[in-house]
């Protein structure tokens, strides 16, 4: 995990900070950086990337944002994502700002099948700064700035190995120096020896003496093309290349004839050398024709050395040309790869539609299903209710038609039944014998009275049961009865 800025650290140290804790884990925290706005996504340009492995489409591009109101207070805001914010287990609308507290629970996106917590799930808290520190993700800007160092150093350790201080082991072939010769100028080898010191006065000024090293089996320095130890390093890269293949060859040909004129020329300089010292006057004859046929290797060497830097340049334009159809081929394989990628995530897209598609079927269903039993139910309760109002109007009947007094049509008060089993009021049946002394039924005569408490005590719990105004109306009946009774 990549750390936080040292000045940063710093500036802060000692103090006290707000923060995202993930839970459960002590690192990949959220640092909530007063007066600056954070955003949480998948994309890039955010605050924080957060890029699921089991599920990469869980975080939307950009999934929410936190900061600060005009109070200071943190909010959170939901920026249209597809699987949502959800604050204290409660989901948030979209593009509605929030406030967050110290020990709030935010989780983002949805659990998985046969998990029962989401992947990210955070808690708002507020701790020292030496506290949060070490368990700080890093910020989407930092992991570009260290992964574009990595390719950087990678880059430059490739090119110290190229490099002409790269030495490999000691059977391997030996490198091709970079010191270069023009057409025309003489040719200068290093040695120990005090041939190369003692040059002869006699010889042309445009030959250099050549003096071998100590001991005559070791390499020879030769000149070269200053591109040379470049093409030497790039021909590995190439040399799969047919085209570049066969122009190896002929560079190795060419090179080879390079070497052996220069033994050549310097066995010459080193066999002038010695003729001059053993007789100068004896022997001019066979040094001037030495020198001369030196001076014919000297510009046999010249020309093979400017044929030779024509196919430098034409084997470094071919290694240009198959570099960049390497580059091109590199290029269309990273398009293929990100074409199958995107197949990838659009694969995944589709599927989660079709599941979120079979959930809203199956929720369909199920909601089909309760509507259809709270159909039932109303049909049911409506027959209850059908059922109930008819008993009540029943009741009212059998009150109306049997427990009503003939003479004043109220629900019997205090109910006398007469020998003829006739039932009428008290109040009402004396007044009643006043006139007549006879049933106004069946106008028997009346012999006696006597009081029904069964009836009296069922019209009293009826009576209870009917509205208030039937129940008023009763009181106000036996009241004035009972007053004209005591008159």
């Amino acid at each position: 995990m990549g750390e936080p800025d040292s000045l940063v650290t710093g500036d802060r140290a000692g103090g006290r900070s707000w923060c995202l804790r993930r839970v459960g884990m002590t690192a990949e925290w959220l640092l909530l950086e007063d007066g600056s706005e954070v955003t949480i996504g998948r994309g890039f340009g955010v605050t924080y990337q957060l890029v699921s492995k089991s599920c990469p489409l869980m975080i939307s591009r950009n999934h929410c944002v936190l900061k600060q109101n005009a109070e200071g207070q943190w909010t959170i805001m939901d920026n249209k994502s597809l699987n949502g914010v959800w604050l204290n287990r409660e989901r948030l609308e979209p593009l509605k700002v929030c406030s967050i507290h110290k020990g709030d629970h935010i989780q983002l996106g949805v659990p998985l099948e046969n998990k029962e917590n989401a992947e990210y799930e955070y808690e708002v808290t507020e701790e020292d700064w030496e506290r949060i520190y070490p368990c700080l993700a890093p910020k989407s800007g930092q992991i570009m700035e260290k992964n574009k160092g990595l390719r950087t150093k990678r880059k430059l350790s490739l090119d110290e190995l190229d490099g002409p201080g790269a030495q490999g082991p000691s059977n391997s072939k030996p490198k091709i120096s970079k010191v270069f010769c023009e057409p025309g100028q003489p040719v200068k080898s290093r040695g120990k020896g005090e041939v190369a010191s003692q040059r002869s006065e006699y010889l042309d000024p445009k030959l250099t003496s050549v003096e071998p090293s100590e001991k005559t089996t070791e390499a020879h320095i030769y000149p070269t093309p200053p591109k040379v130890v470049e093409l030497h390093h790039k021909k590995q890269k190439a040399s799969n290349c047919p085209a570049s293949q066969s122009s190896l060859e002929l560079f190795k040909v060419t090179m080879s004839r390079i070497l052996k004129l220069k033994t050549q020329m310097q066995e010459k300089q080193i066999a002038v050398l010695n003729v001059k010292k053993q007789n100068q006057k004896e022997n001019s004859e066979n040094i001037v024709k030495m020198e001369q046929e030196l001076q014919d290797l000297q510009s046999q060497l010249c020309a093979e050395q400017a044929q030779q830097q024509a196919r430098v340049e034409q084997l470094e334009k071919t290694f240009q040309e198959e570099e960049q159809h390497l580059q091109g081929l590199e290029k269309e394989q990273g398009e293929e790869d990100l074409k199958q990628q995107l197949a990838q995530a659009l694969q995944e897209h589709r599927s989660l539609m079709e599941e979120l598609n079979r959930s809203r079927r199956n929720f369909e269903a199920i909601i089909q299903a309760k509507n259809k039993e709270l159909e039932q139910t109303k049909e049911e309760k409506e027959k209850v209710q059908a059922q109930k109002e008819e008993v009540l109007n029943h009741m009212n009947d059998v009150l109306e038609n049997e427990l009503q007094c003939i003479i004043c049509s109220e629900y019997f008060i205090e109910a006398v039944t007469l020998n003829c089993a006739h039932s009428f009021c008290s109040y009402c049946i004396s007044e009643w014998m006043k006139r007549k002394i006879e049933c106004p039924i069946c106008r028997k005569d009346i012999t006696s009275k006597t009081h029904s408490l069964v009836l009296d005590n069922c019209i009293s719990k009826m009576v209870d049961n009917l509205s208030s105004e039937v129940r008023d109306r009763r009181i106000v009946l036996i009241r004035e009865r009972k007053a004209k009774s005591l008159s």
